[in-house]
């Protein structure tokens, strides 16, 4: 396969990674948190929350919706639902998850976390397009920090997915929770598509940004011929 088809195949595969990274980033379906049910035929309060925002979702429970030894929910079950945003960059003000205090530093740091990733994703979008506006060397130069900008948002966005992992489990561990249902749902999994893509093909584009190995063994790297990009 030609170096110029693979680049082209590389920018599609980091174009779907930016899309999954995007849409977990400002969605709000990254873990779904479910109480016990103490009483059929009434509301129960289950949560959906990403980064930002908090999602409480009332939900009727029935003895035909219910399913023994399961708690609120399913979270695709019809009801109201309320959506608050955390308050990351107050300082001195706690949220509260139905009178339980969440773990605000690890919400910081997810979204912080997953910032610094979408500005790598930006820095690396500029570096492709211009290498695609470009001409000569400077076209091929402008693919090696495309890779490593794009490598660096893949790994940004595991850390990011990494705290909030760390964030749920001590919830759910914690003596005073109220959950006994947890699971990471789509936002979450777009995530994880955004950091496999992102990094993985952002560490093959600097790979085919490389210049063309020796064809003999006794050349060096300098004495091959340049390979254009075109």
């Amino acid at each position: 396969m030609h170096k110029r088809t693979k680049i082209k195949i590389a920018i599609f595969v980091l174009m779907v990674g930016m899309a999954c990274m995007f849409t977990a980033v400002v969605t709000d379906h990254w873990a779904v948190l479910s109480p016990a049910v103490e009483k059929l035929n009434t509301t129960c309060e289950a949560a959906h929350f990403g980064l930002w925002r908090l999602c409480k979702k009332y939900i009727y429970m029935s003895s035909e919706t219910y399913e023994q030894g399961h708690g609120c929910g399913p979270i695709s079950l019809p009801g109201e639902e309320n959506c608050t945003y955390f308050q990351h960059f107050t300082p001195g003000q706690d949220a509260e998850i139905f009178e339980y205090k969440t773990q605000k530093e690890y919400n910081i740091s997810a979204a912080a976390i997953s910032i610094f990733s979408l500005a790598f994703m930006i820095l690396g979008s500029l570096c492709l397009v211009g290498s695609c506006t470009g001409k000569g060397k400077g076209r091929d130069y402008l693919l090696k920090p495309a890779g490593m900008f794009f490598a660096f948002s893949g790994l940004c966005a595991f850390i990011s997915l990494e705290v909030m992992r760390q964030s749920v489990k001590r919830m759910i561990e914690s003596e005073d929770t109220i959950w006994i249902e947890y699971y990471y749902a789509w936002s979450f999994a777009c995530a994880c598509a955004g950091f496999v893509l992102l990094f993985l093909t952002g560490f093959a584009l600097l790979i085919l940004s490389m210049p063309q190995m020796p064809r003999n063994p006794w050349e060096t790297c300098m004495d091959a011929e340049p390979e254009q990009v075109e």
